[in-house]
């Protein structure tokens, strides 16, 4: 009997604990039931206030050098909304972004083409209906090299700053348009912060260059400091398509990479051949000199204005004795004044 009741009460105790736990998984499955219940509301509230949907596609083509890169990353950590590929062949037709954009869900696209190792252009574009924008970049100042005192939330919103000339030509304010579309984070996307605590702004500068910068906006203060990055963007043209169609602008004013240094090689040329020029001409001259010396030439006023000469005209001897007469008086004059001083100091001493 001892035996039997203590198997019995074993089996008891084993009931119970089964009953505890499947109490505690109950209870769990409803916790966690409670807890994915709760993440999908969540997501269900983010995704009906997060109707701007815009996304921005940024890479760059094969051959970019370090700073065009760096420049690339600091664009897509300014921007939560941007999405990241590899880079893109040179040969291949520029209507493949757009490709590569709707494959990516993207309906804009930040593309940094570099030419020749040196000369780097950015194209913006709206995949959808156009259109393009090519501008040359000039004056290209990263984050870590500026190292600058402002810091700003990763993720957070910014504002975007103007110039008052965008809105004075058409083409000017299609390009504020353009920029507006790429560079603003939406409203309640789901990588962004949801508070605004930088500025970007776009300045147009009296060459006709969009200037951008990046500036931490401090406190309640509202003073300015700037994080980073800087470059210059100088129009070249506007097409109507996606990353192709008709020209709708052409800058008359911009002047290709190439055709500058172009111009500035051939201006060195024309300074150099003009030294050159200068250097020959001196040597003729220095020859032409030393030949004229060489050649024995009669001086014909070399014995009227011979003061060697005997002057046998009455007159001409008169005004030679009153000239000399006044030279002696000068003279002399000099001499006791000379002598004079010469007897003060000798009495001072």
């Amino acid at each position: 009997m001892g035996k039997y009741q203590k198997l019995k009460r074993a089996q008891i105790i084993a009931q119970k604990e089964e009953e505890q736990m499947s109490d505690v998984e109950a209870l769990s499955e409803e916790s966690s039931s409670d807890s994915e219940d709760e993440m999908d509301k969540k997501e269900e509230r983010k995704e009906s206030k997060w109707i701007n949907r815009e996304r921005t596609l940024v890479f760059c083509s094969r051959g970019a050098d370090f700073r065009a890169r760096h420049l690339m990353n600091d664009m897509k950590a300014m921007m939560p909304h941007a999405k990241g590929e590899s880079k893109m062949d040179k040969s291949a037709p520029m209507n493949q972004i757009a490709e590569i954009a709707l494959m990516k869900n993207c309906t804009k696209t930040i593309y940094f083409e570099t030419r020749k190792h040196k000369d780097l252009y950015m194209w913006l574009g709206n995949i959808s209906d156009g259109p393009t924008i090519k501008f040359l970049v000039n004056d290209v100042h990263t984050m870590k090299e500026l190292k600058m005192t402002g810091n700003v939330l990763k993720g957070s919103r910014p504002v975007l700053s103007f110039d008052s000339t965008f809105d004075k030509e058409p083409h000017y304010a299609l390009i504020k348009q353009v920029l507006t579309q790429t560079f603003s984070t939406p409203n309640h996307h789901p990588r962004s912060q949801p508070f605004i605590d930088h500025v970007f702004t776009f300045s147009i500068t009296p060459n006709h260059r969009i200037y951008f910068r990046n500036f931490q906006i401090v406190d309640d203060t509202l003073e300015l400091q700037e994080v980073g990055p800087r470059f210059v963007l100088h129009v070249d043209k506007i097409f109507g398509g996606a990353f192709e169609g008709e020209v709708l602008y052409e800058n008359p004013l911009y002047v290709s990479p190439t055709e500058s240094r172009r111009m500035m090689k051939q201006k060195k040329a024309d300074a150099f051949g003009q030294r050159k020029q200068q250097q020959d001409d001196y040597k003729e001259k220095k020859i032409k000199i030393e030949e004229a010396k060489e050649e024995c030439i009669e001086d014909p006023v070399g014995e009227m204005y011979d003061t060697n000469l005997d002057i046998e005209d009455e007159e001409a001897r008169k005004i030679m004795r009153v000239l000399d007469g006044r030279i002696v008086k000068r003279n002399s004059k000099k001499n006791t004044k000379m002598a004079k001083k010469n007897k003060k100091k000798r009495a001072a001493k």
